[in-house]
């Protein structure tokens, strides 16, 4: 099993509070899959205003925490990356949200390899909470030099 704590994840990720959305890789293989958390508390800044009354994580979010996800295992599975490239979210298709979610919760970030061509990685990915799916899409990312 491999897993990353938020020092490791950090080291694969340029994004810093409050937009890091990733807080631990539980395990991956690379080529193939990652499986990681985001813990959704009531101090992130967009609660505020999302709802005052009754807080809930938006969509935008869930799918920005997968592509950072995805980001993760195209770092680790590319044979050709460098410090002088990230992975930029290209797109984003058949994205379904099924259920809110709310501080406290814990998002499970479960993202499949699906191809590679020149660059461009496409991956299946989940998010769910306690078992029950909360989002899913496709997100295509592409290296590209900073």
């Amino acid at each position: 099993m491999n897993s990353m704590d938020i020092n490791e994840v950090l080291k694969y990720l340029p994004h810093r509070y409050p937009f890091l959305l990733v807080d631990r890789v539980l395990d991956y293989k690379v080529g193939e899959y990652l499986e990681a958390l985001k813990n959704v508390s009531h101090n992130e800044p967009h609660f505020t205003g999302h709802f005052p009354r009754r807080p809930v994580m938006p969509g935008v979010l869930i799918t920005e925490s997968l592509a950072q996800a995805t980001s993760i295992l195209a770092t680790l599975s590319s044979d050709n990356h460098s410090d002088d490239s990230l992975f930029y979210l290209a797109g984003i298709d058949n994205a379904r949200f099924k259920r809110q979610v709310e501080p406290g919760d814990q998002l499970h970030l479960r993202i499949d390899f699906i191809k590679e061509k020149r660059g461009i990685w496409k991956f299946a990915t989940k998010a769910s909470v306690d078992g029950k799916l909360a989002c899913s899409a496709e997100i295509t990312c592409a290296e590209r030099t900073i």
